[in-house]
């Protein structure tokens, strides 16, 4: 059986903040040829992050386009985070 769609959102936020390197100093982001600002793309997901967990915890029920659309969002920040080398 398929998850709703508010255990697919936290679902795809904790594998998000795990996979992603948001602990890391501005220091080792912005080392090197940068293709995308590493550091403001962390900064914008983390946003979003922030954003949806504060939504989810107010009780809003995400759409599946919703959870869609975040997870595109994290794929290409994902594709830009490695392509610097980062991950």
């Amino acid at each position: 059986m398929k998850p709703d769609t508010t255990t697919a959102m936290r679902g795809l936020i904790s594998k998000v903040r795990s996979a992603l390197p948001f602990s890391l100093p501005a220091a080792e982001l912005c080392a090197g040829p940068c293709r995308g600002c590493p550091k403001k793309l962390l900064e914008l997901l983390d946003g979003e992050i922030v954003e949806w967990e504060q939504r989810l915890d107010n009780g809003e029920i995400p759409t599946l386009g919703d959870v869609n659309k975040f997870g595109r969002l994290c794929r290409k920040i994902h594709k830009a985070i490695a392509a610097n080398g980062l991950i």
